[in-house]
C-alpha cells in the first residue's frame, strides 16, 4: 500500500537515490537546481510515497520570489520510481504538496515542466511570461498556479532563491565524516 508522508531526515539517501534514478546526473545542472542549491525546503512541504519502507516517490517545494518582492514557491523535483509509475502517485503528490501549500498560506507554485502533464493540476504559462530562471531554460517549460487568485498578476523580473540556507558543516565535521566512511569501507573490505 503506497502511503505519502512528510519527508524525514532518514529519507535523504533514499530519495536522492530516486531522484539520480530518474533524472541521472543531468538533474544537477538545471536552471532549478540553481535556485534550491544550498537552501532548505520550505518547512512541511516535503514529501515522499512509500510502498512499506520503500521510498517510491518525492517532491519537494522551496522559497523564491518571483520577481521583486513577490514570494512564491518552487516544486521540484518529482519524481516517482520507474517500478511504481503509472499509479497515480505523482499526481497524489502534486495534490497533497499543493494542498499542503495552500493551507499554510503560500499564494503561488511555480515549476519548470510539461505543460501537458500538469495543466489537469492547475498550472499553465498563462502569468510567467515576464519571469525568467537565472541559467538556461525552455520558456515554454516555465508554468505557475495561483493559490490565491491573483497572486502572480504583472510579476515579471528574475526568479530568486529564498527562505532559509542549508547550514554548512564545518571542517572537522566534514574530516570526521570521510573518517568514517573510510573505516566503515576497511571494516566491509
Amino acid at each position: 500500500m503506497i502511503t505519502i508522508r512528510n519527508e524525514r531526515l532518514n529519507d535523504t539517501e533514499a530519495r536522492e537515490a530516486l531522484l539520480d534514478r530518474a533524472f541521472g546526473a543531468a538533474r544537477c545542472a538545471k536552471a532549478a537546481e540553481r535556485l534550491r542549491e544550498g537552501r532548505l525546503p520550505a518547512d512541511g512541504l516535503s514529501l515522499i510515497a512509500e510502498d512499506g519502507n520503500c521510498v517510491v516517490g518525492t517532491v519537494r517545494l522551496w522559497h523564491i520570489v518571483a520577481g521583486p518582492a513577490r514570494p512564491a514557491l518552487l516544486l521540484g523535483p518529482l519524481a516517482v520510481d520507474e517500478a511504481w509509475r503509472g499509479r497515480g502517485i505523482g499526481a497524489d503528490l502534486m495534490r497533497r504538496a499543493s494542498g499542503a501549500a495552500q493551507e499554510v498560506g503560500h499564494s503561488a507554485i511555480l515549476l519548470v515542466g510539461d505543460a501537458p502533464y500538469y495543466a489537469r493540476f492547475g498550472y499553465s504559462g498563462e502569468k510567467t511570461g515576464a519571469l525568467w530562471m537565472p541559467g538556461p531554460y525552455e520558456r515554454d517549460r516555465l508554468l505557475g498556479l495561483e493559490l490565491i487568485p491573483g497572486a502572480l498578476d504583472r510579476a515579471r523580473g528574475l526568479i530568486g532563491a529564498a527562505g532559509a540556507r542549508a547550514p554548512r558543516p564545518d571542517f572537522a565535521t566534514l574530516i570526521a565524516g570521510l573518517a568514517r566512511a573510510d573505516t566503515a569501507a576497511a571494516r566491509a573490505a
